[in-house]
């Protein structure tokens, strides 16, 4: 064993480090998270590389020829939304594929992911069809993760996890640990918010089985990664918290610009760039708040010059902003390309809150760049609103997306699909609300009602009044290493999953579509132009 090997957790400002993100985060953006790290951790004299492992389009075909598969096998009335659920049994199948020691137990379980997950049954065939294909992948895996440590030598590698990279991730983790065991491995990312909360019946059982992973960072990670590499963290200690810096947060007015330096940034659909971290508000189903902590957000005018620095740098005009919402920030942000006469496009999340409502302003902030809209509309019930703390009604949503559609500004609009309570007569609302408003409707995605023991606003409560059961049986933990859980409430998960079903039979009637691939965004653009005159610039018309 290397001295190295012997001190791991001590760290020298000439240390390498690498920060990864793995497959399968979908590669809209360069990864936000980790050029965040390389930019503070630069600053302070620290030698950083990123790789980003979604830019690889060999390990992004496995994922697709996966679902493929899976899809001849659903039958087409059950394929609600396939690709957000298929997503559930393919990151639960790439979990227990490098977990399992039985082979028919292995198989067993791949087909009653299928069935809890779809409510369709396929056979012992099938399943050997689909872990062939994980193998292949895993293989694949193997050989980025080497040639990336061959090629950039590092003495510290850092992986940021989020709960649909978590098994990728693990991989990476062991076969580093395996083949170079002298590497300090460090994890962090938003899965420690939601799925391995530290207060989450998963997490001691998942620090058990990795104990490849030498040190894992929860929270906020910039000055907990910087305090660990400098040597005033107890380096006894795996596990580090904000409280173990008296729960210091970034100040976000004296952040560095963006680090994109080691990606191809011609494979992303947009750049990516933020005005905030954390939300001022507390819907019951969300994390941001516990990921994050105390919302903060920067000055307009760093924001501009932010993104100007990024355009004249990368020569691309359209931002992916990753805040939890931009309403804050707004008009101060339109206002400030205006007056300076710069002409970017930027594409946010926004609150359908009553200014959005008002012509004037969508106007304003079209004529300032913005560009799309990503509304978290969640329920045409006002039921479900108030029980999901919303604090909107369904008449400022009606009129925030035909505001926006009047501008041009395109509406991508999200929904949760059987929050608990949420009534068959709620559902049917929620029908009405979206064939009322069609045409001002730009993209419709539609997701089935997540719950977690922990992490969201309203997690203790929802136990308490209902009760929680497995979703899975207790004997294929060592596969799956994190439980699901579901409420013991209505609606139940089979009601959920018709709703699905029938919300994308619905939207297909009405000519909504939900884009995935590029040819699909093309097409989403050339209706959105044909319906509105002030339509901002497709992503063909951007990149010419």
């Amino acid at each position: 064993m290397t001295d190295r090997a012997l001190n791991i957790g001590k760290f020298n400002k000439s240390d390498k480090i690498m920060l990864m993100l793995l497959p399968f985060w979908a590669p809209l953006i360069p990864p936000l998270g980790i050029s965040c790290l390389k930019a503070y951790l630069g600053k302070h004299g620290y030698s950083i590389s990123t790789t980003d492992g979604n830019q690889n389009s060999e390990l992004w075909e496995v994922h697709h020829t996966y679902l493929n598969t899976l899809k001849k096998y659903i039958p087409e009335s059950k394929r609600g939304n396939f690709y957000m659920v298929g997503y559930d049994v393919f990151m639960n199948h790439l979990m227990a594929h490098i977990h399992y020691t039985d082979e028919k137990k292995y198989r067993e379980l791949i087909k009653l992911l299928v069935s809890k997950n779809f409510f369709s049954n396929i056979f012992d065939i099938h399943a050997r069809e689909l872990c062939n294909i994980i193998k292949g992948f895993y293989e694949k895996l193997e050989d980025y993760i080497v040639k990336a440590i061959e090629a950039e030598k590092p003495e510290i590698v850092g992986i940021s996890v989020y709960s649909v990279t978590l098994a990728p991730s693990l991989f990476a983790f062991r076969c580093i640990k395996e083949k170079y065991p002298y590497i300090t491995t460090i994890m962090g990312g938003g899965v420690f918010a939601d799925q391995l909360s530290e207060d989450s019946p998963n997490f001691g059982f998942f620090l058990d089985k990795t104990p490849y992973i030498d040190k894992i960072i929860v929270g906020e990670g910039e000055r907990l990664f910087l305090r660990l590499l400098q040597g005033e963290l107890p380096q006894e200690q795996r596990v580090y918290t904000l409280k173990d810096i008296d729960n210091e947060l970034l100040d976000l007015s004296i952040t560095d610009i963006l680090d994109f330096s080691d990606f191809d940034v011609a494979k992303y659909t947009q750049m990516a760039g933020y005005t905030s971290r954390s939300c001022p508000f507390q819907c019951s189903f969300c994390s941001e708040t516990v990921q994050w902590g105390k919302y903060r957000k920067k000055d307009a005018s760093k924001v501009v010059n932010e993104l100007v620095e990024l355009y004249e740098k990368y020569k691309r005009p359209l931002f992916l902003l990753g805040d939890s919402l931009i309403n804050p920030i707004v008009d101060e942000l339109a206002q400030e390309f205006i007056n300076r006469g710069i002409k970017l496009y930027w594409d946010g999340y926004l609150r359908a809150d009553k200014p959005v409502c008002d012509t004037q302003n969508t106007m304003l902030w079209r004529k300032g760049g913005y560009y799309r809209a990503r509304l978290g509309i969640e329920s045409g019930s006002q039921h479900v609103l108030n029980l999901m703390n919303k604090k909107i009604t369904t008449e400022q949503i009606k009129k925030a997306i035909a505001s926006l559609a009047y501008a041009g500004i395109k509406t991508t609009t999200y929904w949760v699909i059987g929050h608990p309570g949420e009534t068959e007569e709620d559902f049917l609302q929620t029908l009405e609300l979206i064939e009322e408003c069609k045409d001002d409707i730009y993209e419709v995605d539609w997701h089935p009602f997540y719950y977690f023991p922990t992490g969201q606003v309203n997690s203790k409560k929802w136990e308490q009044e209902n009760g929680i059961s497995l979703l899975y049986p207790e004997d294929v933990r060592d596969m799956l290493i994190t439980q699901t859980w579901t409420l013991n409430t209505n609606p139940s998960r089979q009601q959920i999953y018709d709703r699905l079903c029938r919300f994308e039979k619905h939207c297909k009637k009405l000519g909504i579509p939900n884009p995935y691939s590029l040819k699909d965004i093309y097409m989403a653009d050339e209706r959105w132009k044909s319906l509105h005159h002030n339509a901002v610039p497709s992503v063909v018309d951007l990149y010419k």
